[in-house]
């Protein structure tokens, strides 16, 4: 009889083990598809996965809207995309990508870093509805800067009425555009380039990873500038459904991750220094600390309005003034 219960349970617990370590699916997004440098790094991350237990198959998308519906509908068990998007599954991870709040890759790393640790894994699952998600890692997109057809753009005071290419699905874009003075052109991620490149909109930020692919050389022209203040930091999620997953997966996922943040920040700055010199425009010191007051500004009142996540907010903040503690709202309160 005692044989026979240990058997049963034997049983049981291997088809437990089997299905936690099914086949699971993950959609991607790459705006280069299977070409893209995103896509790569996910071919080896699923790779890795196998030392965890999991079965990883990649499916491919251009379309960012695509990915995130087919994960919704049940199609994938995760989805790998913008943070921007993906905030609405986490607002603390997808809050890394604040307006201003990362203005350079050190304190981006600091940030990715802080995310990921161990020490916030509750921080990193929420649940919505009947639904548990979880983020299984953070990866670096690049600086965004701001592009513009006219090199005379180049001032918070020649803005005002011109128009901006925004993503849609992002409020605090939106938001910002308007206190500026600007006009906000909606779009999406698979438009957003065609709309300035035809001059749909006269300003964008992009970071140098969509410089080639998207060919916004088309709409720099002769006149154009590329303008070397990070108005956002891009950064990349892995959202899962943890119980589609084997115990643990997620925490040996994001150690993954933070192992290889310096080849994926390497990678980040090699195309960033490929962008053409003759675009490169600085701002003056005076216009970068008035253009870094008003996003500040602006992040405060997204913090307040449930946008971002305020203890990510305390964080960026920490990280900005131990990189630079000259900055000048280190001595100020209010995030």
């Amino acid at each position: 009889m005692r044989k026979g219960i240990l058997a049963v349970g034997a049983m049981l617990m291997l088809g437990a083990s089997m299905q936690a370590s099914a086949d699971a699916k993950i959609c991607v997004f790459d705006l280069l598809g299977k070409s893209g440098e995103a896509y790569k790094a996910m071919e080896e991350w699923a790779l890795a996965a196998k030392t965890w237990h999991s079965d990883i198959t990649l499916l491919s998308y251009q379309n960012e809207a695509q990915a995130q519906n087919d994960f919704e509908q049940g199609k994938c068990d995760g989805v790998y995309m913008t943070s921007m998007r993906a905030r609405s599954y986490n607002k603390f991870a997808g809050s890394v990508d604040a307006i201003g709040a990362v203005p350079s890759y050190a304190i981006a790393q600091k940030a990715i870093s802080f995310a990921l640790d161990r020490r916030n894994q509750r921080r990193l699952n929420s649940r919505i509805g009947k639904q548990s998600y979880e983020v299984a890692g953070i990866s670096q997109i690049g600086l965004a800067y701001i592009f513009v057809k006219d090199k005379n753009m180049n001032t918070i005071e020649q803005i005002k009425g011109k128009k901006f290419a925004v993503l849609a699905y992002d409020e605090a874009q939106k938001i910002v555009v308007k206190s500026l003075g600007g006009q906000a052109v909606l779009s999406d991620i698979s438009d957003i380039a065609k709309k300035f490149n035809s001059g749909e909109a006269d300003i964008m930020a992009a970071p140098a990873y969509a410089y080639k692919p998207l060919e916004l050389y088309k709409g720099l022209g002769n006149d154009g500038a590329i303008i070397q203040f990070p108005a956002v930091n891009m950064t990349m999620d892995l959202i899962i459904r943890p119980e589609k997953f084997s115990s643990g997966f997620g925490q040996h996922s994001r150690a993954w991750f933070i192992n290889r943040l310096n080849t994926n920040f390497a990678l980040i700055q090699r195309i960033e220094a490929e962008l053409p010199a003759k675009y490169k425009m600085n701002l003056s010191n005076e216009d970068r600390t008035r253009y870094q007051q008003i996003l500040r500004e602006a992040r405060i009142g997204l913090t307040s309005r449930g946008i971002y996540d305020a203890t990510m907010m305390n964080v960026l903040k920490r990280a900005r003034c131990t990189v630079d503690r000259t900055n000048f709202e280190c001595t100020l309160g209010g995030e």
